[in-house]
């Protein structure tokens, strides 16, 4: 067991030397994949049901969509669409580990004290400068993605001198900064088609184990992305199959953790590629 590949949930160790699964739960009336919005609670308590039952560790419940040039909302709305889900699926799945999705600290904090166990933020502290010491007197794990600029803005700032350098740099500082606020345990994801092109993420994916010598797990975010639909040209609907090709490739280079809509899928991915070791 890797102790730095191993996280703290709830008082609860999760060895991510193993992989695991995010099921994600957008309670969002505009994120970009229609099929992972949820609003309605019976449907939110339904899909975490699922989610569970298929095998996923974690539960990524998300108010603020971040799909490119979404709509801002306001932190009481945030707070409006997150809160009610987290506690309501705590209360009905004690022992899941829920992970809010927000680059707000404020709404991180209610969410903790909602249920939450894992702080997930897109903007790896940069669109809120009061994160990281507040994830600090969490005392909850921190996952950390690489984006630039905002979901309004990062469509156009797509231009890199070398992009795996830059988001080496920028984990790194990221790391030192949360060592700093006294953060143990931090999860890095580089941030699939934030702030990327389509070549551009895929560059990622093949290089991805450049980042081990950061010797910190990852988490890959690449479920049904315009990365898979714009290369095969479909609909995100349409782009399972695709996603699954993906995940496979980032498990050969030693993620932690698979975020995605599709749960059964990534578990039995997992679990193939255990049977071949």
């Amino acid at each position: 067991m890797n102790l730095n590949h191993t996280i703290n949930c709830d008082g609860e160790l999760i060895d991510l030397s193993q992989p695991k699964v995010m099921g994600i739960i957008n309670v969002t009336p505009d994120s970009f994949f229609p099929g992972s919005r949820k609003q309605a609670l019976n449907e939110i308590l339904k899909a975490g049901e699922r989610m569970l039952s298929e095998g996923a560790a974690f539960l990524d419940v998300g108010g603020y969509s971040s799909r490119p040039g979404a709509d801002d909302i306001s932190v009481e709305q945030e707070l409006e669409r997150v809160l009610k889900p987290i506690r309501l699926l705590k209360t009905e799945f004690p022992k899941a580990i829920i992970s809010i999705d927000t680059f707000r600290s404020e709404v991180a904090a209610k969410a903790v004290g909602e249920g939450a166990g894992i702080v997930n933020d897109i903007s790896g502290g940069h669109l809120d400068g009061k994160m990281l010491p507040t994830v600090a007197k969490l005392k909850v794990p921190y996952i950390a993605m690489h984006m630039r600029g905002t979901p309004q803005t990062m469509k156009i700032l797509t231009d890199y001198e070398d992009i795996l350098i830059e988001v080496s740099k920028y984990f790194s500082k990221i790391l030192r900064n949360s060592n700093e606020f006294g953060i143990k345990d931090v999860i890095l994801d580089v941030g699939f088609g934030f702030a990327k092109g389509v070549a551009q993420s895929f560059h990622l994916l093949k290089h991805l184990e450049y980042l081990q010598w950061l010797d910190r797990p990852m988490l890959v975010g690449v479920s049904r992305k315009s990365m898979i639909y714009q290369t095969l040209d479909l609909t995100a609907d349409e782009a399972l199959n695709g996603t699954t090709v993906l995940n496979t490739l980032a498990l050969f280079k030693g993620v932690g953790i698979l975020r995605v809509h599709d749960v059964r899928e990534a578990v039995q991915a997992i679990k193939l590629l255990e049977r071949l070791k």
